[in-house]
C-alpha cells in the first residue's frame, strides 16, 4: 500500500476522455534473434513471470472516500495477465503506418481504472518481418526516468540471458478499510495549513529572484508568451502518431563541433528546424519563436520519498524564427545554458510540495472549462508543446529473446499544446516519438520527416561533408 504523491495523482485529475495522462511507447523488435523463434504464448508466459513482483504493473488505485485525500496504490488479488497483453495484426500492407493508425488510435482510449493502469499489444505481420509491441501506462504511476527502468526490467542484455531471479510474490497485505483510509485523510488534511504557512516564505523568495533574473535577463524563458500555431487549442480523443530515427554518433559530432553546445542543444535544435520546416509547408509559420516545455528529472536532487513522478520543467525557445541552423544553435545553447542555471536555483521539490494541494474536484471542473468553453482557442498560449529527452541504454536490449530495434515513446498531450515530441538514445540511435491531435496534426509523418533533414542540414553546416 502506497499513498499516491501530489504529482502523481494530479495526472488523474487532469485527465478527460479528450487530455489522456498515459504515456506510451512503440517497440520494433527483431524476431529472429529469439531462442527457438517467435511464439505469441511463450512471449505471454515470460512477461508474466518478469511482471509478477514488479509493483507497479500489479498495483491498482483505491479511492478516498469523499476523495478527501489522494488515492493510495494497493496490490490487485485478482490480476490477470490476459487482462493487460493482447494480441493484433497490423493490415496490409503493414507498413510503419499502418502500425502508428493502430497506435494512434490505442493511444485514444483510456485505461481502465479498476485495473491495474497499464496495457501492451503485440502487433504481428509487419511487412519488415518484426514484431512491434505498443505499451500504455498511465503517468500517475510513471516519469521518463522510471519509464526507462521499467524497460530495463523486461528486458535483457543478451537474447538467451536467464529470467531474473525474482522471488515469490508472497501473500498480499490487505487493503485498508474505507473508515481507516477516511481517518488518514482527515489527519493529512489537518496539516496542511502548516505545510502551506511552511511553503509560502521560500516561494515568495522564489519569485522575487525570478523577478530579479528576469530583469537582469538572466531568466528562462517565460511561459505565456508563446505564438499561436494550428496545434494550440482545444484537443479532441483522437491522436496521429510517427516515428523516425538519427544517428547518435552524428549528433554528439554536431555537439563536438559547436564550443558550449550540448546533446540536448543539438536535439532541440534539430527539433525547432523540423518544426520550422512543417509550419513553413503549411503557411503558418509564426515570426517569434516557438516555445517548449521541456520536463528535466529531480531524482537525483529530491528528498521526497516515495511518487513515481519526480520531475521539473523549464522553458525552452527553439529558434523557430532562425533559417540559418548553425545560429539556431548558437542561441539555443545560450539561452538553455541560462535556462538551465536559472532551473537549478529552483528547489527540486517545489512542483511536487505545491501539487500536494491539488483537488480532484478543482482539476476536474478546471479541465471541463478548457474544453468545454473553448478556453484554449483564447488568451496567450501558455507553450507550444512538450519536448522530452529520455536518455536510454548504449548497448542493444532484448525483450523476451528479441532484438529491440525501435524505442519509441509518446508522452501526453494537453488542452492548448497538442503535441509531443519524445526521444531517446538506445545503442547507438535516438529514436523519436511524435504524438499529437489528430485533428491538429493531420500529417503528423510529414513532421517527422522533417528530423533526417534537419539533422543532415545541421551536421553539413557544423561537421561538413
Amino acid at each position: 500500500m502506497e499513498r499516491l504523491s501530489g504529482l502523481d495523482a494530479s495526472f488523474l485529475y487532469l485527465e478527460s476522455p479528450q487530455q489522456l495522462m498515459h504515456v506510451c511507447g512503440i517497440i520494433l523488435l527483431d524476431p529472429e534473434t529469439i531462442p527457438g523463434g517467435y511464439d505469441f504464448d511463450r512471449m505471454l508466459a515470460g512477461l508474466e513471470r518478469r511482471v509478477r513482483d514488479i509493483p507497479m504493473f500489479h498495483r491498482k488505485l483505491k479511492r478516498v472516500p469523499l476523495r478527501i485525500d489522494h488515492p493510495l496504490w494497493v496490490d490487485d488479488p485478482d490480476f490477470d495477465i490476459d487482462r493487460h497483453v493482447h494480441r493484433l495484426a497490423v493490415p496490409a500492407p503493414g507498413g510503419p503506418e499502418e502500425l502508428t493508425q493502430i497506435a494512434g488510435h490505442l493511444a485514444g482510449i483510456s485505461l481502465d481504472r479498476s485495473r491495474p493502469l497499464w496495457e501492451m499489444w503485440v502487433i504481428e505481420g509487419l511487412a519488415s518481418g518484426q514484431i512491434a509491441v505498443f505499451m500504455k501506462m498511465h503517468h500517475a504511476s510513471v516519469d521518463g526516468v522510471n519509464g526507462a527502468n521499467m524497460i530495463s526490467h523486461l528486458c535483457s542484455l543478451e537474447p538467451d540471458a536467464p529470467m531474473l531471479d525474482l522471488a515469490p510474490r508472497g501473500e498480499l497485505a490487505a487493503a485498508p478499510s474505507d473508515a481507516e483510509l477516511f481517518a488518514r485523510g482527515l489527519v493529512h488534511n489537518l496539516g496542511k495549513p502548516l505545510h502551506l504557512a511552511r511553503l509560502m516564505a521560500p516561494t515568495t523568495g522564489l519569485l522575487t529572484r525570478t523577478v530579479e533574473r528576469a530583469r537582469s535577463g538572466t531568466a528562462m524563458a517565460a511561459p505565456l508568451t508563446a505564438p499561436r500555431t494550428s496545434f494550440n487549442g482545444t484537443i479532441t480523443g483522437h491522436r496521429s502518431v510517427a516515428y523516425v530515427d538519427m544517428s547518435l554518433d552524428r549528433i554528439k559530432e554536431i555537439r563536438h563541433a559547436v564550443d558550449g553546445a550540448t546533446v540536448n542543444d543539438v536535439v532541440l535544435t534539430i527539433s525547432g528546424g523540423a518544426l520550422r520546416r512543417y509550419l513553413e509547408d503549411r503557411g503558418e509559420l509564426p515570426a517569434t519563436s516557438l516555445l517548449a516545455s521541456v520536463p528535466v528529472s529531480v531524482h537525483e536532487t529530491s528528498s521526497r520519498r516515495g511518487g513515481a513522478n519526480k520531475v521539473s520543467s523549464l522553458f525552452a525557445r527553439l529558434g523557430t524564427d532562425i533559417a540559418d541552423p548553425v545560429e539556431r544553435l548558437h542561441s539555443l545553447a545560450v539561452n538553455n545554458a541560462r535556462a538551465k542555471e536559472h532551473h537549478k536555483a529552483i528547489p527540486a521539490d517545489t512542483l511536487q510540495d505545491w501539487a500536494e494541494f491539488a483537488a480532484p474536484r478543482t482539476f476536474g471542473l478546471a479541465v471541463r472549462m478548457v474544453s468545454d468553453l473553448g478556453l484554449a482557442e483564447r488568451g496567450p498560449v501558455i507553450h507550444n508543446l512538450v519536448i522530452s529527452n529520455v536518455p536510454g541504454p548504449p548497448l542493444p536490449l532484448y525483450l523476451m529473446g528479441a532484438r529491440i530495434d525501435g524505442l519509441y515513446p509518446l508522452g501526453p498531450i494537453f488542452h492548448g499544446a497538442g503535441l509531443n515530441i519524445t526521444v531517446m538514445s538506445n545503442n547507438g540511435t535516438m529514436h523519436v516519438g511524435i504524438i499529437g491531435c489528430r485533428e491538429s496534426i493531420p500529417r503528423v509523418w510529414d513532421l517527422a520527416g522533417d528530423f533526417p533533414e534537419e539533422l543532415d542540414a545541421l551536421h553539413a553546416a557544423t561537421v561538413g561533408g
